[in-house]
């Protein structure tokens, strides 16, 4: 009698098409992160009175999410995704969402009316790319 292997598969190889899905996904999430963070950083300062983002806010996010997008493209770049990797993109894409929900309606920083705005888009954003990043998943593992 054979016991099933409940071991994770040590790269997603499922469906091409699949994978491409999957691949495609990331990478436009790495280049709009980084693109994103890149916008953080430079428009830190004439940002900050519109949105009421203090910059000690969006310096830091920018720096993360430069970090974030090279992380998604290194992940992107490699012949087979690790399915713990594309799963550890989904979590923290859909935890970010979460977060940026919560921080703008949590007072502690005062966003204005188009920081609200701004931020609910983004977590709008980043919530598409989970899924779209699950789906892939989703679609390699079958």
């Amino acid at each position: 009698m054979s016991t099933p292997s409940l071991a994770v598969p040590p790269a997603l190889s499922g469906t091409r098409a699949g994978a491409d899905y999957l691949r495609s996904a990331l990478r436009v999430d790495g280049w709009s992160t980084g693109g994103f963070g890149v916008v953080m950083l430079a428009g830190a300062v004439a940002l900050r009175d519109p949105l009421g983002l203090p910059t000690t806010w969006s310096i830091p996010f920018g720096i993360a999410m430069l970090g974030g997008a090279l992380a998604l493209l290194l992940i992107a770049g490699y012949p087979d995704i690790s399915p713990r990797q594309a799963t550890a993109v989904v979590t923290v894409n859909a935890l970010s969402a979460v977060g940026m929900v919560a921080l703008t309606f949590s007072g502690l920083i005062d966003l204005t009316r188009l920081g609200v705005a701004f931020m609910l888009i983004g977590a709008t954003v980043v919530a598409v790319f989970a899924c779209l990043e699950y789906t892939g998943l989703r679609r390699v593992g079958r």
